[in-house]
């Protein structure tokens, strides 16, 4: 499933994050198809549609158009007040692999790179710090990092559409790279590649009989 423009297709979930003591803190959050931008998230205590609704309500902001929003059938997105954000118009909503055949794969994704790249690695001893770790990586993940999928463009770059200069860009930086790497490698040399000297041949075991004299 591959969106044509930004805010064409949304998915949302809500993933569970364990702290070190047993206590289970929910992380919502919904992402663009078309940029993989993130455009809202929410980290909650305990698992509340409201929090659903103020993701999706702080996501569509000042958009301009209604998004058709991806997600499963778990109770945090079929529910009254979800049901009843569905009703105003402000958004569209299909259930993965109930009304379509396709999973909300993009948005699980995320969560695997969030999680394994990043949140593993830290100590999540508390709320605060799982909240902190999160904020620095959407960040990240929507300003920084470049994503293959769209040739070296961030997120924000694909969302915003700012960065069409930047797929020529590096093509360029890589042929020229290449370019160096050959020059520099054909110009160094080793002991090897260094005239033979007579004098060292000869001294050699075997040196007549292998031809070298």
């Amino acid at each position: 499933m591959r969106a044509t423009r930004p805010n064409e297709y949304w998915h949302i979930d809500v993933t569970v994050i364990r702290l070190i003591t047993g206590v289970k803190v929910y992380l919502h959050a919904v992402i663009d198809n078309f940029s993989r931008r993130i455009l809202a998230w929410r980290l909650a205590e305990r698992l509340d549609p409201t929090t659903t609704c103020k993701v999706l309500l702080e996501a569509g902001k000042e958009i301009g158009c209604v998004p058709t929003v991806v997600a499963d059938s778990g109770v945090e997105n079929v529910n009254e007040r979800v049901d009843g954000l569905v009703e105003t118009g402000v958004l569209n909503r299909i259930l993965a692999l109930v009304e379509v055949a396709f999973s909300n794969s993009m948005i699980e994704a995320c969560w695997r790179s969030l999680r394994h790249q990043w949140l593993y690695l830290h100590m999540l001893d508390s709320f605060t710090s799982v909240k902190r770790l999160i904020a620095f990586w959407v960040d990240q993940h929507n300003t920084t990092m470049p994503h293959s999928a769209f040739l070296g463009q961030t997120p924000d770059e694909v969302y915003f559409g700012t960065g069409n200069h930047v797929p020529a860009e590096l093509k360029a930086a890589h042929r020229a790279a290449q370019e160096r790497r050959l020059t520099e490698n054909r110009a160094a040399r080793c002991r090897l590649c260094e005239p033979t000297d007579a004098a060292l041949v000869k001294s050699l075991p075997n040196a007549e009989t292998l031809g070298l004299q």
